[in-house]
């Protein structure tokens, strides 16, 4: 599995959640199998997304599309923005 991990600020968690709630690069239909959003307990100011993938390719080509949305409609919402793709190498549950 590779995953997608994207961390950034936001002003305003609600309005952020409209804007990814609306799927504007159509995850599903990008090869997104899967996906968790977090936010760290002492900073409700940040966000964390994690998108899975089946291959490495379709991350990176969903990242190039996701630093363009950055750059364009979401600039007012988020900061700091920050993404890269990781390669699982192990996983367990207990």
């Amino acid at each position: 599995m590779v995953t997608l991990r994207m961390q950034h600020s936001v002003q305003d968690f609600d309005s952020w959640k409209t804007l990814f709630d609306a799927d504007p690069l159509d995850r599903k239909g990008s090869g997104v199998t899967a996906y968790r959003v977090f936010r760290p307990a002492e900073d409700a100011g940040q966000v964390m997304i994690d998108l899975d993938f089946g291959s490495r390719a379709e991350a990176e080509q969903f990242q190039e599309r996701l630093e363009a949305l950055w750059r364009g409609p979401a600039a007012s919402t988020i900061e700091d923005m920050r993404a890269g793709v990781l390669e699982t190498v192990e996983w367990a549950t207990l």
